[in-house]
């Protein structure tokens, strides 16, 4: 079984690394660093770590202040507070000056468990991806975090990047570079491309695994980039082979999926299904009952991928 790691582990443990190389790292949190995982900062740096309380549009104001005096800021709580909540905040004062802050989310998705729909937040992609100047970003695991973090970190513009709560599955290696703007192809094949972030990348190696078995050739590529998004990479897998699913750990509505339609429609129209929450709020419920739930497990991928294939002109 492939190796166990929170999303929200791999960034603390990076924020410590960061903040000993670089004094002009600050970070806030909102009340919840131990489950963000920025109190592993606070105990190395306190006198650089700020707590807001549950005043996440506070935090997000401050932060903006802070970067426009030469500080790089981390600001973070959970997904749900730290997009939808704060979205006046994040356009006017992080996005439109392209601030030196970085939103770091976590508890992002359905896979937050058994909070229930009040805390999953599967529309924060929407809301983030159509700010001008704002990268957005979703890791596939603990080392791609990692190297987005410090990636982050070296840029003076802003980041909206999206954690979990639960352990994924490892799916790349330490040697792994991380590029902005810039998809992976992690397993070749040209009868169709699954296309996934966050934890759903595991979920389309497994279906292409299963796939394989099939003799179905499915190419899973990694979009861990979602604005910029690359669009080389997508161009090039729907003309290559025809048929295209998406997969996230959100609303169909206006993140990934709706990304891919964007592109593909402008330039190489193909066959196309999204896995993801269908237009509804999420339940409470353990984290894989959840993803069987809403239909995102790798069988569905699977019956995903034979029904875009038959679409394929």
């Amino acid at each position: 079984m492939a190796e166990l790691m929170a999303t929200r582990d791999a960034y603390g443990e990076t924020l410590v690394k960061l903040g000993i190389e670089n004094k002009d790292i600050v970070v806030l949190d909102a009340d919840c660093s131990s489950s963000t995982r920025t109190s592993l900062f606070k105990e190395k740096f306190p006198d650089r770590f700020f707590n807001f309380g549950i005043g996440e549009a506070n935090m997000m104001g401050f932060a903006a202040g802070l970067a426009s005096c030469g500080k790089t800021v981390f600001a973070s709580t959970f997904a749900v507070f730290g997009s939808a909540r704060v979205f006046d905040q994040i356009r006017t004062s992080i996005a439109w000056p392209k601030a030196n802050v970085k939103i770091v989310v976590t508890h992002a998705g359905i896979s937050v468990g058994e909070d229930g729909a009040s805390h999953q937040a599967i529309e924060d992609l929407a809301l983030m991806r159509s700010l001008p100047n704002l990268t957005v970003i979703v890791p596939a695991d603990g080392i791609e975090t990692e190297k987005a973090v410090i990636t982050a970190a070296k840029d003076s513009t802003p980041f909206y990047i999206r954690l979990g709560r639960a352990k994924f599955p490892i799916v790349f290696s330490d040697d792994y570079e991380f590029k902005i703007g810039k998809g992976t192809i992690l397993k070749q094949g040209n009868d169709v491309t699954i296309i996934a972030i966050g934890l759903m990348v595991f979920e389309a190696l497994q279906a292409a695994a299963e796939l394989q078995k099939e003799g179905i050739k499915a190419r899973v590529i990694n979009m861990s980039t979602i604005k910029p998004i690359d669009k080389d990479i997508i161009i090039q897998a729907a003309i290559e082979t025809g048929a295209i699913v998406t997969c996230e750990e959100h609303s169909i509505i206006g993140g990934l999926g709706s990304a891919v339609a964007e592109v593909l429609v402008e330039n190489n129209p193909v066959a196309m299904k999204r896995i993801g929450v269908k237009d509804r709020f999420g339940l409470s419920g353990k984290p894989d009952e959840l993803l069987e739930r809403f239909e995102m497990k790798s069988t569905h991928i699977v019956q995903a991928v034979k029904e875009v294939m038959m679409k394929k002109s």
